[in-house]
């Protein structure tokens, strides 16, 4: 893409978007190893997340599992279990995590870096909620400041589900509904401190909307609502990632106003799309954005749930 075309991309890119933008950003074409050891980087279905060396992590359902890209695009490595779903990165006494939810195996785990499993959570008999581990679907996972596990049980009992930091079952809210304080695919699940209390902040997916609860699981308010299956969260900075499924991205501000709208993909046929072949793709267009992360520049990864792999780059343009 020749710097006109780049030029013409990011007048659209924040442009469309119906408001005056806080922020700017311009795609950055053919940025990812396209074939890492010599093959699509395949069916994703899950997130991506970036270490403190700028390292970044993509989840696949392919054998490779979790595939590493440096912070410069070029592949590293493969490790950790496939079928990851929703990721999140931890620092915890200096050393960094990744927690995962693996719906289709019903369970959550905890990852060092290197791929190698500290634990894995099941389903809680205890909470009543399911005949047994079939039933048990977790989407996503976030981890309170006490240590506290909460997990965004959406493709299973539309309930998020808080253990203990001992991973003992402490008890479940939401449930299946369209309702405020119900969840209608409980999707993505993020911790937000910058409201001067630690929220949890919940991408209710179905109901199209963004919502924070507090930590005792008590529905707080709508952050957002008309957006496009919002799918996860990921909070750096004053900044909040909303990857929608329905072919767009959202930055929230602090506040929870709009930010930046960004990769609106006009044709309805490529959104939520898995199987939308690799020759109607577009540069800076999304077609099924379901992960992300802001990196420490303030550039976006966003990964989308694609049969062949697909993921982007959006530098912010200062």
């Amino acid at each position: 893409m020749n710097q006109l075309a780049q030029t013409l991309l990011l007048l659209a890119i924040t442009a469309s978007t119906g408001f005056a933008a806080d922020l700017k950003f311009s795609v950055v074409p053919n940025y990812f190893d396209a074939k890492p050891e010599n093959q699509l980087l395949g069916p994703c279905h899950g997130g991506a997340v970036i270490d403190q060396a700028g390292n970044i992590y993509v989840t696949t359902d392919t054998p490779r599992g979790i595939v590493v890209y440096s912070s410069k695009g070029k592949f590293l490595r493969a490790a950790g279990p496939t079928r990851i779903h929703g990721l999140e990165l931890r620092k915890e006494k200096g050393v960094e995590y990744i927690y995962g939810a693996r719906p289709s195996d019903h369970e959550v785990v905890k990852l060092k870096l290197n791929g190698e499993q500290e634990w894995a959570l099941p389903f809680p008999p205890e909470s009543g909620l399911y005949k047994d581990a079939k039933g048990y679907n977790p989407c996503a996972v976030t981890v309170a400041p006490d240590g506290s596990i909460f997990v965004a049980d959406g493709y299973g009992s539309n309930y998020v589900l808080k253990f203990d930091k001992h991973r003992k079952f402490v008890k479940a809210f939401g449930g299946p509904g369209e309702a405020e304080g119900k969840f209608k695919t409980c999707h993505g699940i993020g911790l937000d401190t910058r409201q001067g209390r630690p929220l949890l902040f919940v991408c209710n997916r179905n109901n199209n909307r963004v919502e924070y609860w507090d930590l005792d699981g008590n529905f707080v308010k709508v952050i957002q609502k008309d957006l496009r299956m919002p799918a996860a969260v990921h909070i750096r900075g004053n900044y909040a990632l909303i990857p929608e499924l329905q072919g767009r991205v959202t930055v929230l501000n602090k506040d929870g106003s709009i930010a930046a709208q960004i990769g609106d993909n006009p044709n309805e046929k490529q959104r939520a799309n898995f199987g939308l072949a690799q020759d109607q793709w577009t540069d800076g267009i999304c077609n099924s954005p379901h992960g992300g992360s802001i990196d420490k520049n303030g550039n976006l990864i966003v990964a989308e749930w694609s049969q062949f792999g697909h993921l982007h780059k959006f530098a912010r343009v200062k």
